[in-house]
């Protein structure tokens, strides 16, 4: 029986090519998914406040609600300004979120919402890094 020779270089480097493919994808997946768990993280701290704070200012509606209801009037609520407009404002906050709420009474013992916004203080960093500052 004839015995042929197998060639062991081109397949050898054909499974080096492919196993540095494979541990480069499984780097680039890894820290795809580190990056998605930040972003994550990141959303639910910021869904969290949001909640927070809509349920306060929920809180906030039903208080004016009972004032209006039982004659009082809206400039008795606690933590509160009134503006020369008639608007009642009322400022929440948690976690460096503010909820701005703003409501104006309306016909019979009711009111309207006519702001309702919640904002965050947002510094730019100082440098950007070491940009190219497009001179040579």
């Amino acid at each position: 029986m004839r015995h042929i020779p197998i060639r062991l270089g081109p397949l050898a480097l054909l499974l080096t090519v492919i196993s540095i493919c494979m541990a480069t994808l499984g780097i680039l997946s890894f820290t795809t998914a580190r990056a998605d768990l930040s972003m994550a993280e990141k959303y639910a701290s910021t869904v969290q406040e949001r909640y927070v704070l809509e349920k306060e200012g929920q809180v906030f509606l039903r208080q004016a609600g009972d004032a209006l209801a039982g004659g009082n009037s809206l400039e008795g609520l606690a933590a509160t300004e009134t503006d020369e407009a008639g608007i009642t404002h009322r400022v929440l906050e948690y976690n460096e979120v503010r909820l701005l709420v703003g409501i104006i009474p309306e016909g019979d013992k009711g009111f309207r919402i006519v702001e309702w916004r919640i904002q965050k203080d947002w510094e730019p960093k100082d440098s950007m890094g070491d940009l190219w500052d497009g001179e040579f």
